[in-house]
């Protein structure tokens, strides 16, 4: 938290053009290819597609246990107590929300879409599927879990945890190109970045199309199949455009709100629809089937995770579902890592690990295990004309199933409000991350102009429409598919540059310990003995709760002199010191800053921040319900403890602890050749 005033955050939102506009014109083209020379774009991406699957099959396969193994390690280690923002935040989202929110924004129109199609499809047609249809059905249920599991996930988890480290811990900009600083440093807001980050964009409209694309043709069979309202393109023009006015109210009101009471009706309505199934079919068979999915999944992860079917290769449905499915995680992953980490910040990456690979999966699970189990034993007993069909027509297989369930009328009612909550859920997070992907942001902590986020509902609408009016829905789901390769070579290097920050930050608590005994001992080789000792000044000071104006007379009459002191002594040894002060969010500071040329400066503040006075506290007619304490600030964040009532050589020997801790931080920098230098401040962006 730097306010030096060389180093501020930027005054105002504004766009980031070379990203904007190459996302712009990236789109223009593809969409355009894609309507006039369809058949030739259909060609041209599905031999490339091919060919990425048959010499990168394996690759994928390897690279999706990297990443989960990866996030795996960080939240188990000694970095996952290490927050996603500075050391005094805390979440901004309760953990139903929270859930909510992962839910919606992680998994969207698939469930619907999949839950039945990919069971049946695993049972009937999965390679290597055992002749007997028990053991098929646990077959394709294990497949089932390992495409929809912990290991796309991993991808998701991964990202969003680069993004909030980097932008909410260190102030950079909320881009997958401040992911790379600690690899290519300020070279990210030139070309470098610019690429990564317009790849990323691209990935991300795409991908938000072919969804709301594939979700549109669902809902038409829908109300086909229960009102009769013809499967036409006027009648999916008339739903796109529903479907992008609604997220764009949405988007216009915000996470806090719109986004986040969206996704907790969304969860609420999906559990319900769940739990009808599960108690209107055969309700002991669900839960024994679910409890032995799980354990099936678990006990065969590492074989089915490596099974790249060498010997026996079955190309074409590797193509349709494993391949498939893990280069549409990755192309999904800055879309959804970003909005992981717009939600999460000020939880630690032990928590954020914990969640994100247990709370969506545990749902998913339990989804994935009633309706695929109630639909395959459908099949099993006779119902084979019903598993066909669902085969046949994937979008139509959740209402035909719901039509063998009581009440079918409000069923199918419930699942197209759930497609629409889920359209509109992905639309809005997706305008809003595309927003913030092409915005210079003044605070990494608030999102793009609301002009930015209608501007990319209408541009994610109108891609929709035109491919399905053009028949270029399948070209665009193939295109989403290939942009997964080369972002998964991004994704390393996020890799390597998260794990290069992190170490920065395991040297920056080393050495606040090493240089813990040198600081206290200091402090008694001065007089030899604490000759100014007062317990009673001591007693005094912990019960003393001073209001704003005494609060800011303890910033002019003690904490500026004893900065003032330090800053003329380090101005002697050749150190070039500023000392500025102000007020933010209502908030009032003062700040040392020590410019230490290339290597990462230091700067101490001291904030006052209001809150509650206790009950046990002595009170005065004068006396208020309000009292500030004057916290201590470094780079990441408040220290959380109070200097109300210390002397002004108090003060000083505070500043010169953490200076000594912050000398101690470089030189074991230094010593190790493999670390970075993270920016000390906000990041300024070319204009």
């Amino acid at each position: 938290m730097t306010n030096h005033p060389d180093h501020q955050p930027r005054t105002e939102d504004r766009l980031n053009p070379v990203v904007f506009y190459g996302s712009v014109i990236g789109i223009v083209v593809f969409s355009l290819w894609a309507m006039i020379a369809t058949d030739q774009a259909n060609g041209i991406i599905n031999a490339l597609l091919g060919w990425i699957s048959n010499t990168f099959g394996w690759y994928y396969f390897l690279t999706v246990v990297i990443y989960l193994v990866f996030v795996i390690f960080l939240g188990v280690s000694r970095f996952g107590k290490i927050r996603l923002g500075p050391e005094h935040s805390r979440p901004d989202f309760n953990i139903f929300s929270w859930s909510a929110m992962l839910f919606s924004a992680g998994i969207g129109i698939g469930v619907i879409f999949f839950a039945l199609a990919e069971p049946l499809t695993q049972f009937y047609n999965a390679p290597n599927a055992p002749a007997d249809q028990v053991a098929a059905a646990r077959h394709a249920m294990q497949i089932t879990f390992l495409h929809w599991g912990i290991s796309g996930w991993g991808i998701y988890t991964l990202i969003g945890m680069a993004l909030a480290f980097f932008s909410y811990r260190h102030n950079l900009p909320l881009t997958i190109s401040s992911a790379l600083y600690p690899i290519f440093g300020k070279r990210i807001y030139g070309p470098i970045g610019h690429a990564v980050d317009i790849a990323a964009v691209l990935g991300t409209v795409f991908g938000i199309a072919a969804s709301l694309g594939i979700g549109v043709i669902q809902l038409n069979f829908g109300l086909d199949f229960m009102f009769g309202i013809t499967e036409s393109v006027w009648t999916q023009t008339a739903l796109v455009l529903m479907i992008v006015a609604f997220a764009t109210i949405s988007a216009v009101t915000g996470v806090e709100r719109g986004i986040r009471r969206l996704s907790e009706f969304n969860i609420l309505l999906a559990v319900a629809l769940l739990l009808f199934v599960l108690f209107a079919g055969k309700t002991i068979f669900l839960l024994n089937a679910l409890v032995m999915n799980v354990g099936d999944y678990l006990s065969n992860f590492v074989a089915l995770s490596f099974n790249t079917y060498a010997f026996d290769r079955p190309t074409e449905w590797l193509n349709a579902w494993t391949i498939f499915f893990w280069a549409w995680w990755i192309a999904w992953g800055p879309f959804v890592g970003l909005f992981l980490a717009r939600i999460s910040r000020g939880r630690t990456i032990r928590t954020f690990v914990a969640g994100t690979l247990t709370l969506p999966i545990a749902f998913m699970m339990i989804w994935m295990s009633i309706l695929g189990n109630s639909a395959i034993d459908m099949a099993m007993n006779g119902a084979s004309e019903f598993g066909q069909q669902v085969m046949d027509n994937p979008p139509g297989g959740i209402y035909l199933f719901l039509e063998s369930y009581p009440f079918p009328v409000f069923t199918t009612i419930a699942v197209s409000i759930l497609a629409i909550v889920f359209f509109i859920t992905s639309g809005d997070s997706g305008a809003l991350v595309l927003s913030n992907f092409t915005s210079h942001l003044k605070d990494v902590n608030s999102d793009a102009p609301i002009w930015m986020r209608i501007l990319w509902s209408a541009v994610i609408g109108i891609l929709t429409l035109s491919l399905l009016i053009a028949g270029g829905l399948s070209t665009l789901q193939s295109a989403v598919v290939i942009t997964g390769l080369p972002f998964s070579i991004v994704l390393f290097f996020m890799i390597a540059g998260l794990y290069k920050a992190l170490k920065v930050e395991a040297f920056k608590e080393d050495s606040h310990r090493m240089s813990l005994s040198g600081s206290l001992s200091g402090r008694m080789a001065a007089g030899g003995r604490e000759q100014s000792y007062d317990w009673r000044r001591r007693l005094k000071r912990a019960m003393s709760f001073p209001d704003r104006k005494e609060a800011n007379r303890f910033l002019g009459e003690t904490g500026r002199p004893a900065m003032e002191a330090v800053r003329d002594e380090l101005v002697k040894q050749g150190v070039e010191v500023d000392i500025s002060e102000g007020t933010q969010n209502d908030d009032d500071y003062l700040s040392i800053y020590v410019d230490l040329g290339s290597e990462q400066n230091f700067t101490y503040q001291i904030w006052t921040h209001p809150f509650s006075t206790p009950s046990f506290a002595m009170r005065t007619p004068r006396s208020s319900n309000r009292y500030y304490r004057l916290e201590v600030y470094l780079l990441e964040g408040s220290q959380g403890y109070d200097l109300t009532g210390y002397t002004q050589a108090q003060v000083i020997d505070d500043i010169l602890d953490q200076y000594e801790r912050h000398l101690q931080f470089l030189h074991m920098n230094r010593e190790d050749p493999s670390t970075i230098s993270m920016p000390d401040s906000p990041e300024q962006p070319p204009a």
